[in-house]
């Protein structure tokens, strides 16, 4: 059997070192882990599921590909399905919703401990988790965006800050990304450009109803202002 990862999961992957100890909540096939264990034998991972369906199908995978000495599959609810004699060092958290992730982080704070360093792709609502990461002494180090199949993907990777020290992240960077607001790339402008035009509807529904919400309203033009400004000045990179 061959790993066939997206390339939104390749991309989460490149942020585990060599060696890492990782686990990956809501593992769905155990693809990711399997893929990062057959391409570095240093590597160790535990995939956790929290249906039994899913877990099923990962437990399949792993068996399949002779992995079961290093991808070890759980069932569980976040991060319940780490203990701390697993020693995990990163966390994987990809294809789920920003409040979902944020959840799953606060809820397993106990677990976080031997954690340093948590890669998480959001699909919706990352300037939500974003918030949390700050809350849970993990400052953003890196950024990623990209396109694929008609999507845009947000990843961010946050390390555990060894000082009590955290820069404090400004409104603005907690929506556009501390990074991405940086590189500007062709896939932030895209985003950004599809983002501007469910501000524009949304505005129209508020002026437009019976009863305005007048700070409502006037938190999405001061946003909406921050995206026309960014598009403005967007490098358009790749």
């Amino acid at each position: 059997m061959e790993i066939k990862l997206s390339n939104r999961l390749k991309k989460v992957a490149s942020f585990l070192p060599k060696g890492a100890i990782f686990a990956d909540i809501g593992s769905d096939h155990a693809y990711l882990p399997c893929y990062v264990c057959l391409s570095d034998d240093t590597a160790r991972a535990i995939a956790g599921e929290v249906k039994v369906g899913p877990l099923q199908s990962a437990k399949e995978t792993v068996e399949s590909l002779q992995l079961t000495h290093k991808v070890d599959v759980r069932l569980g609810n976040g991060l319940e399905v780490i203990q701390k004699k697993d020693g995990i060092e990163q966390i994987v958290i990809a294809g789920m919703g920003g409040s979902l992730i944020n959840t799953i982080l606060e809820k397993g704070q106990q677990q976080l401990q031997s954690v340093n360093r948590i890669i998480a792709q959001p699909n919706i609502d990352a300037r939500t988790l974003r918030k949390c990461f700050g809350r849970l002494q993990f400052q953003i180090t890196d950024e990623a965006i990209l396109e694929e199949n008609g999507h845009i993907y947000e990843i961010i990777v946050a390390d555990r800050k060894a000082d009590s020290y955290l820069p404090t992240l400004s409104e603005k960077e907690l929506l556009f990304g501390p990074i991405l607001l940086k590189e500007r790339s062709t896939p932030f402008y895209d985003k950004w450009h599809q983002e501007k035009q469910k501000y524009d509807y949304i505005l129209r529904q508020l002026k437009n109803a019976k009863y305005p919400d007048k700070n409502k309203t006037s938190e999405f033009e001061k946003e909406r202002k921050w995206i026309e400004e960014v598009l403005s000045n967007v490098k358009r990179s790749t």
